[in-house]
């Protein structure tokens, strides 16, 4: 066999199976450990897979920042199932924070039929439309500099408002969650520092996330999933991520 189809069939295998081993593909190609480590690497450096101790694991996926208008229309079923499970959370006349995120805009629709006594604080424009609706929540606006693609508010004046404040509850959006990496990613680093903030100062924070999110990535890591009261999440997620959730500590919300 030449090495450029074993090295595609090595792609392919970790494509499928999520990972490999090198001592299981040392025997399954009948060639040295060394020489499977070195198709490995090579591998790596093409970008069609990452190296890992004993192996290798397939790349998480790195989506393209989608400006809020067109993403608010995506997963629409996933969103309102994450909705329904993070609004049970919330206690009455608690203070809940909704930072930048097309699943809090489900949660603020459902919390603006609710009959609560709620303390809203956001900084997505959008959730302050909806929740303005309704008189029984105090609604109070982070402001500072605009990011009109993303719907909301950032920024040095942003992120010094939320330190002033003490939410019960928030909910922290994402790009990526990489739970064996125990890391919770986005792309704007104003927007990560929002969220980061966000989480440092409230009593229990969560991170909403559709499942397809476990299995992509961002390029700003804002914070540990162990620092988080939880994720929530859409579908049951595969038994491996279950398990290294448990193993931080983790609880996985579902509807």
């Amino acid at each position: 066999m030449f090495l450029e189809e074993r090295q595609e069939l090595i792609v392919r295998m970790v494509e499928r199976d999520g990972k490999v081993k090198v001592k299981e593909l040392s025997a399954k190609f009948k060639v040295t450990e060394d020489c499977i480590r070195k198709d490995l690497g090579s591998l790596e450096r093409q970008g069609r897979l990452k190296r890992t101790y004993g192996g290798a694991v397939k790349l998480m996926q790195s989506v393209h920042m989608i400006e809020v208008s067109r993403h608010r229309h995506m997963d629409v079923d996933a969103k309102r199932r994450i909705a329904q499970a993070a609004v049970s959370l919330i206690q009455d006349k608690e203070m809940v924070f909704l930072d930048i995120s097309t699943s809090n805009l489900a949660l603020a629709e459902l919390l603006m039929k609710s009959d609560r006594d709620l303390t809203v604080v956001t900084n997505m424009v959008d959730v302050l439309g909806v929740l303005a609706r309704n008189p029984r929540i105090d609604l109070i606006f982070a402001g500072g500099q605009i990011n009109r693609g993303r719907d909301g508010f950032w920024g040095g004046m942003t992120q010094e408002f939320i330190k002033s404040l003490k939410p019960d509850i928030a909910f922290v959006g994402a790009v990526g969650v990489d739970v064996k990496a125990n890391s919770v990613s986005t792309y704007d680093i104003d927007d990560g520092l929002n969220k980061a903030a966000i989480i440092a100062r409230s009593k229990r924070a969560y991170v909403v996330a559709e499942a397809r999110k476990l299995s992509t990535d961002g390029n700003y890591d804002y914070t540990s999933l162990d620092a988080l009261a939880g994720l929530i999440t859409d579908t049951e997620p595969s038994p491996d991520i279950r398990a290294a959730a448990a193993e931080l500590g983790v609880d996985i919300i579902l509807p």
